[in-house]
C-alpha cells in the first residue's frame, strides 16, 4: 500500500487551516502531519520531521510564506512549496516562483483547486491559477520587447527578515531570538536597512514593509 504524501499545512489563522486541512485530509492520498502558525513554527516543524509538500501561506507574522519557501527548501531539499495567498498580485506571484514554490493557489478557490495544486506540485509540476499563466506570459514578454530584466531585490534575504520584524514592533533582542543572531548582527541590519532605503526610523521601515506587502496596513 502506498503511503499518504505527508503535508505541512502553515497558515496564522486556525479556522483557515482547519478548513484546508478538512478539504486534504478527505483524500487518500493526502495527509495533513503538521501545522504552524507563521514561517518560523514551519521551519522548526521541517527540521524535526519528513515532510513532501508544504502549503504555506504568502502573509504570516513574523516570517512570511515568501520569506520562509527558500529556507524551507534549504533545510529539505526534496520538499516542495506550495503558496496560499488571499491576493491576485503579480509582486507575490513572482516573488513565490523566484524563492522556489511549485505553485500558487488562491484561498477563494481551495475548495477547486488546492487538491489539484497539492497533486501536481508532488509531481514536480507547476500549478498556477488562470490570471497567473497570463501574467507570466506577459511579464516574459515586456522584458522580451525592453531586452533587460527586472531589477534586482536591494535588500538581502536576511534583511527582508530583520525588516519584517522590525515593522512588527519586535525589539532588537526579539528578533534576534527568532532568527538566532546576535543583537549586534540585528543592529547592524537595520543600519544597513535605513543606509539602503535611505530611511531614518522605523516608521518609515514600517511603511515600506506594507508597500512591500510583509506586513497588512
Amino acid at each position: 500500500m502506498i503511503r499518504p504524501a505527508r503535508l505541512l499545512l502553515a497558515d496564522d489563522h486556525v479556522m483557515v487551516r482547519r478548513g484546508l486541512r478538512l478539504i486534504l485530509d478527505a483524500e487518500p492520498d493526502l495527509e495533513v502531519v503538521a501545522e504552524a502558525g507563521d514561517g518560523v513554527e514551519a521551519l522548526q516543524l521541517v527540521r524535526e520531521r519528513e515532510v513532501d509538500l508544504a502549503v504555506v501561506d504568502v502573509s504570516m507574522p513574523r516570517m512570511t510564506g515568501l520569506q520562509a519557501t527558500s529556507e524551507l527548501i534549504a533545510v529539505q531539499p526534496m520538499l516542495r512549496v506550495l503558496m496560499l495567498s488571499m491576493h491576485e498580485s503579480e509582486q507575490y506571484l513572482f516573488e513565490a516562483l523566484k524563492a522556489g514554490a511549485s505553485g500558487y493557489v488562491l484561498k477563494t478557490a481551495a475548495d477547486r483547486d488546492l487538491v489539484e495544486a497539492c497533486r501536481a506540485a508532488l509531481r514536480g509540476e507547476p500549478f498556477l491559477y488562470p490570471s497567473a499563466v497570463a501574467a507570466l506570459v506577459r511579464d516574459f514578454l515586456d522584458r522580451a520587447r525592453e531586452g533587460a530584466d527586472s531589477p534586482a531585490d536591494p535588500l538581502t534575504p536576511r534583511e527582508l527578515q530583520v525588516l519584517k520584524l522590525v515593522a512588527e514592533a519586535h525589539t532588537n533582542d526579539q528578533i534576534a531570538s527568532v532568527l538566532g543572531i546576535s543583537r549586534k548582527t540585528v543592529e547592524r541590519h537595520r543600519e544597513n536597512l535605513m543606509g539602503k532605503l535611505g530611511m531614518r526610523d522605523r516608521v518609515e521601515l514600517t511603511r515600506y514593509a506594507i508597500r512591500r506587502g510583509l506586513v497588512e496596513p
